[in-house]
C-alpha cells in the first residue's frame, strides 16, 4: 500500500505512514493495514516490540481523512462513516491494549485520528517540533478516537481546556497533560529506532530522555482551572468574557468560533468519564454513539465543508447555543441498541 509501510526489521514491527503531502492523515484502508499487522505481530515471537512513525517533516498524522465521509454524508449516505469509525475505534482499542511495548515517535502535527494512532500505546514520544490537539469541534464533530479519555485524566479543567478550544499543546504540554512520556530530541531518533530494532528492548528509552521544555500549559493551570470550572459551554464563556488575559481572550474566541452543540458534547462526554472512571473501551463506545449521529443529526457536515472542502472558514451552524438543550446531548449519547460498537 503506498500509505502505509509495514514491515519486520530486526526484533521490531515497523509501521511507516507514507502519505506526507496529505500530513498523513489516516484513510479507512490505512487503519485496516495498521489493524492487520499488529493482529499478526502480537503471537509472532520474532517481533519484541513494534515502531511507529511517519514520513516528511511536518506531521506525524494530522487527523482522519475524512472527505470521503464528507461526500457520502452530503449525497445521503451515512453508512461509510460509521464503518470507517467503527474500524478506527477498533484499531485505537487494539493498540491501546496491545500486549508487547508499542513505541510512537510524535512529530510535527498529530491531531485527531493522529492521537489515536500514537497517544495511546505505551511508549510516546515526543520532540522539539511536536504539535499536539484536539482540534474536532472546529469541524461539527467531537474529540474521539478515545481523545476523551485522555482528555477526561489530564489535570483538572485542562482537558476542558484542550478539547473546547482546540488548542495546540508543544511538547512540554503534551508530557503535563498526559499525551505524552518521553521527551527525547529528535536529532537522537534515527539511531534509536536502529537501536530499537536490533536488541527489540524498550527499555532503552528512559535512558535517551532529556528534560522538556517548559510548559506554558502548566504554568496556565490555575487560570484554566477557574475559567472552566463552569457545568455548561455558557458559564464557561461568561467567565471568559469577564477576564481580561491573553488566555482567556483566545479562549473566547476559540468558543464563539467553533460549534455548540459540539461543545456541549464535549463537556457531557468528560464530565461521564470522570464520574464513572472506564478505560479506553468505555471512552470509544461514548465516541461511537456520536459519530454514529454526527453526519446525519449534527454540525459534522457544514463544519468539514467549511474548515476543509470549501476553507472559507465560516461554518453556519445548524445549532446554535440556544437549540443546544439538554435533551438534544442525551439524545445524541444515548446507546445505540443492536447497532452499539463492540470491539
Amino acid at each position: 500500500m503506498p500509505d502505509i509501510h509495514t514491515r519486520i526489521e530486526g526484533r521490531a514491527g515497523r509501521i511507516t505512514l507514507t502519505r506526507p503531502q496529505a500530513l498523513n492523515a489516516l484513510t479507512h484502508d490505512m487503519c485496516l493495514a495498521i489493524e492487520t499487522a499488529i493482529d499478526a505481530w502480537r503471537k509472532d515471537d520474532a517481533v519484541a516490540l513494534v515502531i511507529l512513525d511517519a514520513q516528511g517533516e511536518r506531521a506525524f498524522c494530522a487527523g482522519g481523512d475524512i472527505g470521503d465521509v464528507w461526500r457520502a454524508g452530503m449525497a445521503g449516505d451515512y453508512d461509510l462513516g460509521r464503518r470507517f469509525w467503527a474500524d478506527e475505534y477498533r484499531m485505537n482499542a487494539k493498540l491501546a491494549d496491545y500486549p508487547k511495548p508499542i513505541i510512537a515517535f510524535l512529530h510535527g502535527f498529530v491531531m485527531g485520528g493522529g492521537v489515536g494512532l500514537g497517544g495511546h500505546v505505551s511508549h510516546r514520544i515526543v520532540g522539539e517540533s511536536t504539535q499536539i490537539s484536539m482540534p474536532e469541534c472546529g469541524i461539527g464533530f467531537v474529540p474521539d478516537v478515545g481523545g476523551t479519555l485522555l482528555l477526561a485524566r489530564a489535570p483538572g479543567r485542562v482537558g476542558d481546556y484542550l478539547g473546547l478550544t482546540s488548542a495546540r499543546m508543544g511538547p512540554g504540554d503534551a508530557l503535563f497533560a498526559g499525551f505524552a512520556d518521553l521527551f527525547i530530541p529528535q536529532a537522537h531518533w534515527p539511531a534509536l529506532t536502529a537501536d530499537l530494532c536490533q536488541t527489540g528492548d524498550a527499555q532503552t528509552l528512559a535512558a535517551m530522555a532529556a528534560p522538556p521544555p517548559e510548559s506554558a500549559l502548566a504554568a496556565s493551570e490555575g487560570d484554566i482551572e477557574t475559567l472552566f470550572a463552569g457545568e455548561t459551554v455558557a458559564v464557561i464563556e461568561s467567565a471568559l468574557a469577564a477576564a481580561h488575559s491573553d488566555l482567556a481572550t483566545g479562549a473566547l474566541k476559540a468558543l464563539r468560533r467553533n460549534a455548540p452543540l459540539s461543545m456541549a458534547l464535549t463537556l457531557e462526554m468528560l464530565r461521564r468519564l470522570r464520574a464513572a472512571p472506564g478505560g479506553i473501551r468505555e471512552a470509544l463506545q461514548q465516541e461511537y454513539r456520536v459519530s454514529y449521529r454526527a453526519v446525519e443529526q449534527g454540525d459534522f457536515l457544514e463544519g468539514v465543508r467549511a474548515q476543509i472542502i470549501d476553507k472559507d472558514r465560516d461554518p453556519k451552524w445548524r445549532f446554535q447555543a440556544g437549540d443546544v438543550t439538554p435533551d438534544k446531548v442525551a439524545a445524541m449519547l444515548a446507546p445505540l441498541g443492536d447497532r452499539e460498537l463492540t470491539l
